[in-house]
């Protein structure tokens, strides 16, 4: 059997895939990786599907032991990233041996990175998923964060797997401010001339209150013209609400069903990956763009 053993699970690491999808008529979140481009990435590298598990890292990487010889690709959040002590590079094939120890010496830029590794994780599917919802605490390994001594298996790995690089111009650059692409949400017009125009010409701040479930904003309050408050209705990733307070919150991948706030509008979904990279004190601003302008 295949396995790694946790030796340090850094600050929150948990097993994502593409998420559970299918399920949220019935209360269930998708889950899934905040930044799918990176784990997409990760696991091509490595000659797995798009869709399967990674180890996604929040802000401070684990210590991973390896009991056998395999490929691992690392993409994401630049943690700086070592085997054995030697530097290694991101968004490329890695050969790792018997009894290597993968670790990260800090975060430089982005928040979260995605560890594949060759064969993929084996845990159980849950609705469809292996993705870890932490609230529900169903999916990944246990349901849980990963904790010191966990010993998880992995796949068989192919002998004879090509290395590969992802291309310099596909690798994203991760900056402390961006500008979100959105498209008007259901209710935009449930909000003041001036209260569209404040969402649109302001720059906001991630709070502390930034998790897998939602970031909420800081900075010019947006007005309604009545009240915040909907009949409960759909809410996809990206879906940015807007409660009486007037701050911005985006709805993330562990996000609810559905909401009964305000839904001013949506963040394209090739900029998700970038928002999920954001930590808090960083900066966001929103500029409205139509269907056609994306297609």
């Amino acid at each position: 059997m295949n396995k790694i053993t946790i030796k340090k699970p850094g600050l929150l690491s948990t097993i994502q895939d593409a998420g559970r999808w299918g399920f949220q008529k019935y209360g269930m979140p998708v889950s899934g990786a905040m930044d799918l481009y990176s784990l997409r990435r990760a696991n091509e590298l490595v000659g797995n599907g798009s869709k399967e598990a990674c180890i996604e890292a929040t802000m401070d990487g684990p210590t991973i032991e390896f009991f056998n010889d395999g490929f691992i690709a690392i993409c994401g959040a630049d943690m700086q990233a070592t085997l054995d002590g030697n530097d290694i590079e991101m968004y490329k094939t890695v050969r790792v041996n018997k009894g290597s120890n993968l670790s990260f010496k800090g975060l430089k830029t982005g928040l979260r990175t995605y560890i594949a590794f060759s064969g993929g994780i084996n845990v159980p599917v849950v609705m469809g998923s292996k993705s870890t919802y932490l609230r529900g605490k169903i999916g990944g390994f246990q349901g849980r964060k990963l904790q010191k001594g966990d010993e998880i298996e992995i796949g068989t790995f192919n002998k004879n797997l090509d290395f590969k690089k992802v291309p310099k111009n596909k690798i994203p650059f991760y900056k402390e401010y961006f500008t979100a692409r959105i498209i008007p949400g259901p209710e935009a017009g449930h909000f003041t001339v001036k209260g569209l125009a404040d969402f649109l010409n302001s720059e906001y701040t991630l709070t502390e209150q930034c998790d897998r479930m939602g970031y909420r904003l800081t900075g010019t309050k947006i007005r309604h013209r009545l009240s915040a408050d909907i009949i409960s209705s759909g809410i996809a990733f990206g879906t940015i609400q807007v409660p009486s307070h007037g701050d911005p919150i985006i709805m993330m991948a562990d996000r609810q069903t559905i909401g009964g706030y305000t839904r001013i509008g949506n963040i394209v979904s090739e900029d998700l990956p970038y928002i999920a990279q954001l930590k808090p004190g960083d900066k966001i601003s929103f500029k409205e763009v139509k269907l056609n302008d994306i297609y």
